[in-house]
């Protein structure tokens, strides 16, 4: 059986290369590059030989830009200029609920540009979230071309499986600014079971629990020899390890507050320090049961005096703290294997991806959850990453490794229709690529143009759902109301990303189509 289903699949994915192709996990926090050089996998690392590079891009006063470690280190002196966490911002509109969350809690700007999408603004001026994407996707791109001696022109860079498609196609944009083709857009769940099936012989359902700096994603596979299939995924693009910093945050400011007096969350500086430690007090309680120090240089007082901050803080402290954090990961999980029809018994082998998954209250809830110890030989700041290259290299020499790849889509495909409500033209889950197909009729005599709202979700009312954009057809030939029919196909492809064509039905004619989608700059 699955031989015939090799056969039937084609190898679309073959490609003539001029340079070389790299699998890119590109993350909230940080970002990692990994290549398959003469059959083994090995990492893209910069000048000092470090393969993970935070996600950070900053402008010093001068107008230089910096990327990775080196603007990382002026979050703490310039932060108005320093853009962190773009992955929570990437593809969505302004008016969203978590891009105004958002915008409370960074020290940079951020602005609505012409088509709701969001401007960072800068001493240098305004620039897109895929702009900011792309210089840390460019700085991957020239380490790897510094290390292999060839030009990168290719890559496969993974998304959160529950990324909707304004975020794909915007992630997308962002390889092509930094100068490479995209052969995939992977989820990342399903990458890391790429990475742990690679070289093994397995006949078992597998649970990803991936828990990054940003978003939280679920998903239940099926892995028979080469054939990977995903049953269910889910997640939440805004729950992630900047949520613990920020609880971290606040915690410290109140007592910043108490001590001093001085709210330190009106002041860009302090907010940015206090940060800072916050992440790197949720590290050190990775493996500590208890930490204590000081602060120094937090804030300047009314007399121009510097303050500090002393702290203590146990592990059991912090878990209270996160506990509703930690519930929110659960749900999802339960969501997930609902959707998947399963009980957490059913599931073979759990593997834990992200850094956020060493807290240890997140590995104890994991593993009462499934009966199970999560597996841990590969790093689960590294596994997307392995698996991105693994499919990279599949893309580019399908004749090597006849393996197949059978992912979904985390949401539903929805248009408007009267009264608000909507209707699903692809189902939750279902196995992509796929196709949902809808006829529209005029609605008033002599009617040259329909408009369609398309949406992401679950939900009846359309204004409940992740809006994608205006579909709008036109050049329709005239008619009596009601005479004029027009098919549109929607095609979810392999990246998950909607493509749209559509026809009269009377004449089978191609009609003009485009898609106008909120938060991108280019229409499709």
């Amino acid at each position: 059986m699955l031989d015939e289903l090799l056969d039937e699949i084609e190898d679309g994915g073959t490609r003539e290369l001029a340079g070389v192709a790299i699998g890119i996990d590109l993350g909230t926090t940080n970002s990692i590059a990994y290549i398959i050089v003469d059959g083994s996998l090995t990492a893209i690392v910069d000048e000092e030989g470090r393969e993970l590079q935070p996600s950070v891009v900053a402008w010093t006063p001068d107008g230089n830009r910096l990327v990775g470690e080196s603007a990382k280190a002026r979050r703490i002196v310039d932060p108005p200029n320093t853009v962190f966490s773009a992955k929570r911002l990437i593809g969505q509109s302004f008016h969203s609920e978590s891009i105004q969350r958002a915008s409370a809690s960074v020290p940079y700007t951020i602005s609505e540009g012409n088509r709701q999408e969001i401007l960072v603004n800068t001493r240098i001026g305004t620039q897109t979230i895929p702009q900011i994407s792309a210089f840390v996707l460019g700085r991957l791109k020239s380490m790897a071309e510094n290390c292999l001696q060839k030009r990168v022109t290719h890559c496969v860079v993974t998304v959160p499986a529950n990324f909707s498609d304004a975020q794909r196609s915007a992630t997308r944009q962002a390889a092509q600014i930094a100068g490479m083709e995209v052969l995939r857009i992977l989820n990342e769940p399903t990458a890391a079971a790429i990475a742990y099936g690679e070289g093994r012989t397995m006949q078992q359902r597998i649970a990803v629990f991936d828990l990054g700096g940003g978003t939280f994603d679920v998903s239940v596979l099926g892995v028979r020899s080469k054939l990977y299939e995903v049953i269910a995924t889910g997640g939440d693009s805004y729950l992630g390890g900047d949520d613990v910093d920020q609880l971290l945050y606040n915690w410290l400011a109140e007592n910043f507050l108490r001590t001093h007096r001085i709210d330190a969350r009106v002041d860009p500086i302090a907010v940015a320090r206090l940060l800072v430690a916050a992440e790197e007090i949720k590290k050190g309680l990775s493996s500590e049961e208890f930490l204590e120090g000081r602060l120094n240089e937090v804030a300047i007082g009314p007399q121009g005096e510097i303050l500090g901050l002393d702290f203590s803080i146990s592990q059991q402290e912090f878990e209270s703290m996160i506990g509703d954090f930690a519930q929110k990961t659960m749900e999802v999980v339960d969501r997930v294997l609902a959707e998947a029809k399963l009980a957490a018994s059913d599931v073979d082998e759990v593997i834990l991806v992200g850094g956020s998954t060493s807290i240890p209250l997140i590995q104890r809830l994991v593993q009462e959850k499934f009966g199970k110890t999560p597996k841990f030989h590969l790093d689960p700041m590294k596994v997307v990453a392995l698996g991105a290259a693994v499919q990279a290299e599949r893309l580019v020499n399908p004749s090597k490794d006849r393996s197949v790849l059978l992912d979904v889509t985390p949401h539903s495909l929805r248009i408007s229709t009267v009264s608000g409500f909507s209707r699903v033209l692809v189902e939750k889950n279902t196995p992509i690529p796929a196709e949902g197909v809808a006829s529209f009729f005029t609605a008033k005599d002599n009617q040259s143009t329909v408009t369609i709202r398309v949406c992401q979700g679950e939900e009846e009312n359309c204004i409940d759902n992740v809006p994608l954009g205006e579909l709008v057809l036109d050049g329709l030939p005239t008619g009596l109301r009601g005479e004029i029919g027009v098919l549109v196909a929607f095609t979810i492809d392999a990246d998950g990303i909607l493509q749209v064509s559509a026809k009269d039905a009377g004449s089978d004619s191609a009609t003009h189509a485009t898609l106008t989608m909120i938060g991108l700059q280019e229409q499709r």
